[in-house]
């Protein structure tokens, strides 16, 4: 694909990205336990040629108490490489990320794991990497509260060298399968890992051959100082939520400029920043569009994706359409409280205002508006360096994803913005990333 053009992913939250969707009657609302949808929604993103599909997991439910039964619409879906892995058998071209936590899972596992859907899907996978940072999550492994934001980060430093370094540890064409002389691989073709450190020891070698991309492609969703550091020393793709032009090309800036201490090209990584875009053929049907979703809004919903949002607090003891209070720190997300806390100070929002504002986007941008508004602002920031494509979060599945092909793909192909047909068959080529090569290859 060539470099003046946008990446494209399609972030399939099971019953839509706006927190109400799934009352919607444009949603499929099973969505979450019915692979037919599941497989019906990535087909129709191959055909548009989206880049990838990209699916965010945790590891519980997180959100706190249940005060609504309505928020378990959100909670209950399959976990997503076993998704994926059914999902490579009925697509061909489309890459598959799945988000695996680095908190609560070991390096063997994840390395295996996604290795393994490499090759089920013929070099289309990725692994979206994250830190848990939900007590809700830690109490289904043990423990009473998430580690310290610093220590998660630690680990999950020393997480991704593991699980490279068994990528690696098979080297390409290792596997010969030469019936003749009776050898299946070279003797010398993959090696053992022998990792000892903090929090790992790990001997390897991995039991499952170098795979088609050389390894899978590492997506990156964190924001802050240590997220920034490790994307920029290991991601191929960030995803990331910037609300302004400003906020995006200072986070672009900043990400590519750190890679340079790692001696890696700007090119090597592909900034997507999460985009919720609610589109038609006028601004006025664009509009009733949306505030049809957000008339379906529960109070005690939207309240209850604020407190998670802003790292776990406790907000039903203050007035809805009061401010924002003042909170302390959160050990949780940090960079999404913050970006909360400037979104209510900029625009002055009450609480109950805040929560309508990040009903669908959760703090990424939002964009209601015909195609050519659209297509607008994902122009300006892509030449603007604040972005190289994005990640699409359709309001509800499949409305919100057909809306998005029918009206605004042929507006970005109208700019010469994104591709008619695939160029190549790995998601490495998609991105046009360089391939991953075993040490000294």
């Amino acid at each position: 694909m060539r470099q003046d053009s946008l990446r494209l992913g399609a972030f399939f939250y099971a019953t839509g990205h706006h927190i109400a969707g799934w009352r919607h009657p444009s949603s499929e609302a099973d969505g979450g336990l019915v692979l037919s949808r599941y497989v019906g929604w990535a087909q129709k993103a191959e055909a548009a040629k989206f880049d990838l599909l990209f699916l965010e997991d945790g590891s519980g439910i997180r959100d706190g108490n249940l005060r609504s039964s309505e928020r378990t619409a959100r909670s209950t879906h399959f976990e997503p490489v076993t998704l994926l892995s059914a999902l490579a058998a009925v697509t061909s071209r489309i890459g598959l990320v799945a988000t695996t936590s680095t908190t609560f899972n070991e390096p063997y596992n994840v390395a295996r794991r996604f290795a393994s859907l490499d090759h089920l899907s013929g070099g289309r996978a990725g692994w979206n990497l994250v830190t848990s940072a939900t007590d809700a999550e830690a109490a289904n492994f043990g423990d009473d509260a998430i580690a310290r934001h610093a220590d998660r980060y630690e680990r999950a430093e020393e997480f991704v060298d593991v699980v490279l370094g068994l990528w690696n540890t098979w080297d390409d064409g290792a596997v010969i399968i030469d019936r003749d002389s009776g050898q299946f691989s070279k003797p010398d073709g993959f090696r053992p890992l022998d990792h000892r450190g903090k929090h790992f020891t790990v001997r390897g070698p991995l039991n499952i051959s170098r795979t088609p991309q050389g390894q899978p492609v590492v997506v990156q969703a964190g924001a802050s100082g240590p997220g920034k550091d490790l994307a920029a020393r290991t991601a191929e793709i960030v995803f990331t939520a910037n609300q302004t032009l400003a906020e995006a090309t200072e986070f672009y800036g900043d990400l590519k400029e750190r890679m340079a201490r790692f001696g890696r090209d700007r090119d090597d990584l592909k900034v997507m920043p999460g985009l919720f875009p609610v589109v038609g053929r006028s601004e006025d049907e664009a509009r009733a569009k949306f505030e049809e979703l957000q008339a379906l809004i529960d109070p005690a919903v939207g309240l209850a994706l604020l407190e998670r949002m802003i790292g776990g607090f406790d907000l039903t003891g203050y007035a809805l359409d009061g401010p924002v209070p003042e909170l302390p720190e959160a050990n949780g997300i940090k960079s999404r409280q913050q970006l909360m806390f400037d979104l209510a100070r900029r625009e002055g929002l009450t609480l109950r205002q805040l929560y309508l504002r990040i009903a669908g986007a959760r703090g990424h941008s939002q964009i209601v508006g015909t195609p050519a508004q659209i297509v607008d602002e994902m122009e300006e920031r892509f030449r603007a360096h604040g972005a190289d494509g994005f990640n699409i979060m359709p309001a509800t599945l499949p409305g919100g994803l057909d809306d998005f092909i029918e009206l605004v793909l042929p507006e970005l192909r109208r700019r010469g913005l994104f591709r008619t047909d695939y160029e190549a068959h790995t998601l490495r080529g998609h991105l046009g990333s360089r391939p991953a090569r075993p040490p000294g290859g």
